[in-house]
């Protein structure tokens, strides 16, 4: 996610624990939706769709934080 951001992402990781709280639950919902999807892991199509709702909102954020701190 992001990768053009790596660095800042690392800075950030390190500085700021709200955003690496959110980074940690985004990869933490991505890694389970894929495993729903391999049906590794039980769940209905609108348990997915909830999950990559919430995915999406905190890929948002992290991103209007990146935009942020790239201001500053």
């Amino acid at each position: 996610m992001f990768s053009e951001y790596r660095e800042q992402i690392a800075q950030l990781k390190l500085d700021d624990a709200h955003f690496a709280q959110i980074f940690e639950r985004h990869d933490a919902l991505d890694a389970q939706i894929k495993r729903i999807e391999a049906h590794m892991e039980p769940g209905t199509t609108l348990e997915i769709e909830a999950l990559k709702k919430e995915k999406l909102h905190l890929k948002d954020e992290v991103y209007q934080l990146l935009l942020k701190a790239q201001q500053a």
